[in-house]
């Protein structure tokens, strides 16, 4: 959805650079797992309780992202230049 792409698209170039195996592993598992996107983005912004499988580090990372304390426009997606760019 237009809505989900962004914020899912923007989360990952700020935060699987920073990411272990492990986290990797449970973000993937999030993003693939859950048939509707939709719910992905209700558990990140506390809509709706995240089952229980998806309570962990990566989702309290999501839920962190979604605040947006900076005050941020999300409104597209970044551009992909970011993946192939040297970790930080």
């Amino acid at each position: 959805s237009l809505l989900i792409r962004p914020f899912s698209s923007l989360f990952a170039k700020e935060n699987l650079g920073r990411m272990n195996k492990e986290q990797l592993n449970r973000y993937d598992r999030l993003i693939n797992e859950p048939s509707n996107d939709w719910d992905i983005y209700h558990w990140a912004t506390e809509a709706k309780p995240a089952p229980v499988e998806f309570e962990h580090d990566v989702m309290a990372m999501l839920r962190e992202f979604a605040k947006n304390r900076n005050r941020e426009q999300r409104l597209r997606q970044p551009d992909l230049e970011y993946l192939f760019e040297p970790p930080h």
